[in-house]
């Protein structure tokens, strides 16, 4: 994977850089609002698939703090489960990526504003997401878990006291059910993975509540933590989305992911990109091909 590394720039705030011979600006490649749409009072962020086509370049939003799905390397280049899949789509559809880094937080407000095409960032399916964004098919299975330190191990949540505080990242589906299920439950809350990483270590949690891929891989790299709670809640599915009414781009996906579903694509990526991290055990668990969960 030899894409370099490109920056989501916020505002009007412009970087110098090349991606394939591409300036990198402020406005990812090919968003740019033309005078005459602007005075129409076109309302439409997303590009087609024509547009996306035409454009030569794909906008797909991925982390790039959170290994082993989406991170940067020590040579500057995106790698991960999801980057994966993106580099797949890229090169299906024939067009160069630019990547842009997202937090948890911006992965809905990245589609509405037209900041990114499609968003590969280990994005769990909900329903409150589903009203704002379109999900395509699912490629990966997923649940909530908590991981905490090896002198206070948490195996329920009813372990935790009033002056106790769980980790959360914002954005994500722990966040919201906790505040849903669990509202006495003290929340500390951080925009990024490497700060709530940082800030669980340092002591400042009992518990780091995050999806169960995550905090099993936590314990697994990080010795004196344990994942006390495997699963919490329901059972949920991870998938690409676009923005809303982007009829186009969503159709092809799910076209292709059950097109990639019949090569098995996802067992590959998994072994791959996972498979150090969680094992052989895991992967029938945690894959979903060709967008069919099974059971």
């Amino acid at each position: 994977m030899k894409n370099k590394i490109i920056a989501a720039v916020l505002g009007t705030a412009v970087v110098a850089g090349t991606l394939a011979g591409c300036q990198t600006t402020g406005v990812p490649a090919g968003t740019e609002k033309s005078t005459e749409d602007e005075a129409k009072g076109d309302s439409k962020v997303y590009r087609t698939l024509d547009e996306i086509k035409q454009s030569g370049t794909i906008n797909i939003g991925v982390f790039s703090d959170k290994n082993p799905f989406g991170y940067v390397d020590e040579n500057g280049e995106y790698q991960g489960y999801d980057v994966y899949l993106a580099e797949r789509l890229g090169k299906d559809l024939g067009v160069e990526i630019n990547y842009v880094s997202t937090e948890a937080a911006s992965r809905v407000e990245y589609l509405e504003t037209g900041k990114v095409d499609i968003v590969l960032a280990n994005f769990t399916v909900t329903e409150e997401r589903a009203e704002k964004v379109d999900f395509a098919l699912p490629y990966m299975n997923v649940a909530l878990g908590v991981v905490s330190h090896n002198d206070n191990v948490i195996e329920s949540l009813d372990q935790i006291s009033a002056d106790d505080q769980v980790i959360v990242i914002s954005g994500t589906t722990a966040e919201t059910y906790l505040e849903k299920e669990y509202p006495d439950i003290k929340l500390q809350k951080f925009d990024t993975y490497a700060t709530a990483k940082t800030s669980f270590e340092n002591g400042t949690g009992v518990a780091w509540a995050n999806d169960n891929t995550e905090v099993i891989a936590y314990a697994i790299e990080n010795e004196g933590y344990t994942v006390g709670i495997p699963s919490l809640g329901s059972q949920d599915t991870i998938a690409p989305a676009v923005s809303k009414g982007n009829s186009t781009l969503l159709d092809w996906i799910n076209e292709e992911i059950v097109s990639l579903g019949d090569e098995k694509f996802f067992h590959a990526d998994y072994e791959a990109t996972l498979i150090d991290t969680y094992g052989k055990d895991y992967e029938e668990t945690l894959v979903v091909e060709g967008g069919k969960v099974s059971g």
